[in-house]
């Protein structure tokens, strides 16, 4: 076992090393959190073998976990210092909650399929994140219980910015959500300054739809 990860270790950094600082992550905390949170943890084991490799994963569901890349990215966008209360839609696995644990003060992710929400639960906890609360609900409505947050990331592809999500936004906040539909959809960084909302664009991404009242509606997605 010992062996086993050991050699997931040497994986991790080698991830870090050319998928990560060969591209345009610098940001050293964020580097730091892909280089010590398991990814291979949040992995199917039928798929643990390719955890540390550069693209998506399946978890079921129809979901996946990003890539580590993307995550890592979407993290950076958020420039956390420590301090933030940070509202995450779309649990997943829970590896990238996991890595947002690390960065910040208190995490909640809210994810729409209980099972998989259930399973990230045992998994973070397992590793003893204890700042995380998962959440099952509808998730384009965000977590109007726990707002302002300082950051809100989204990992589901949204038809257009939820209102809803923007209006949980501290003064001062950022959200980072990829928008779009079936055929490909533009990672998006939005500011809020008051009342009013700066964005601006990353770059063109690929992710599984977000469902809710204020997201991709059934079949919809199909069709568009």
């Amino acid at each position: 076992m010992m062996s086993e990860e050991t050699d997931y270790a040497k994986e991790r950094q080698y991830m870090v090393e050319r998928q990560l600082k060969s591209r345009d992550i610098r940001d050293r905390r964020v580097l730091s959190a892909m280089r010590s949170i398991p990814r291979h943890r949040f992995v199917p084991s039928e798929y643990r073998h390719l955890a540390y490799t550069d693209g998506p994963l399946p978890i079921g569901s129809g979901q996946t976990i990003s890539q580590p890349y993307i995550v890592a990215l979407m993290t950076q966008m958020l420039r956390l210092k420590g301090y933030e209360i940070v509202l995450e839609i779309g649990t997943g696995s829970g590896y990238q909650a996991a890595i947002l644990a690390i960065l910040a003060k208190d995490i909640h992710t809210i994810e729409r399929h209980a099972d998989l929400a259930e399973h990230a639960s045992q998994v973070l906890t397992s590793l003893e994140l204890t700042n995380v609360q998962v959440h099952t609900r509808d998730g384009s409505l965000g977590l109007p219980e726990f707002a302002p947050y300082q950051a809100i990331l989204v990992t589901a592809a949204a038809p257009q910015v939820p209102q809803t999500l923007l209006s949980q936004l501290d003064d001062g906040g950022c959200l980072v959500i990829p928008v779009g539909g079936r055929l490909g959809q533009n990672l998006e960084r939005w500011e809020r300054h008051g009342s009013e909302y700066t964005s601006e664009y990353q770059i063109p991404v690929a992710f599984v739809p977000l469902r809710g009242r204020y997201g991709w509606q059934e079949g919809e997605w199909e069709t568009y």
